[in-house]
């Protein structure tokens, strides 16, 4: 039996692929706030389940497979089983609603892809082992809290210097919604985490 994670990564996928050859049905799942305004409010789950290209579902579903197997188990017991998978898709509608708020009024205005949802899975991971490795461009290894902090800084930065395609406000705020999450539904994380933090060598 495939774990929540997998199935994730597999409907991800197909769906991915679907748009790719399906201008129309890429077009209906894409997040875009004229459409939102409209009464399409299913956009802001399914614009998480489409990429722009290989590369970009690559990474992310590489990044939500190592993760997500890690932490699927903290949620799992929650919502009759289904706590990961609820997780999951919450992080992708909350990490898209500053960015709605922010462009609600524009003709203009796109964005497609997981990152909402990874970034939560990924820092939800970073409350659980701050000190683990995780492995840049699958080569470079730095330690997860690090990342953490230059992910966010990074995030900032390019959001307001603009020029770019990437929706780099949904990475912060769907970090920001595994982390909250995660101390909510588990509050003996955040002392953990402190306690870890502090004794990166245990």
């Amino acid at each position: 039996m495939f774990n929540h994670t997998t199935l994730i990564i597999i409907i991800t996928v197909i769906v991915s692929l679907l748009a790719w050859q399906n201008k129309t049905l890429f077009n209906r799942l894409i997040f875009y706030p004229p459409a939102v305004n409209n009464g399409q409010w299913d956009r802001f789950v399914t614009h998480g389940f489409i990429h722009a290209d290989a590369m970009h579902l690559l990474f992310n579903m590489f990044t939500l497979y190592f993760f997500g197997r890690a932490i699927e188990g903290l949620y799992q017991p929650f919502l009759f089983g289904y706590g990961f998978v609820v997780f999951y898709v919450l992080a992708i509608v909350i990490a898209m609603v500053p960015s709605y708020l922010k462009n609600k009024k524009s003709a203009s205005y796109l964005s497609l892809g997981a990152s909402g949802g990874v970034s939560a899975v990924l820092f939800a991971f970073i409350l659980l082992a701050p000190w683990e490795k995780i492995y840049l461009f699958a080569i470079i290894p730095i330690p997860a809290i690090v990342f953490a902090v230059a992910y966010v800084a990074y995030s900032i930065y390019a959001d307001k210097r603009g020029g770019s395609n990437i929706n780099h406000m949904a990475h912060m705020w769907g970090g920001a919604f595994g982390v909250i999450a995660t101390i909510i539904l588990e509050p003996r994380v955040l002392p953990h985490f402190l306690n870890a933090l502090l004794s990166p060598g245990l």
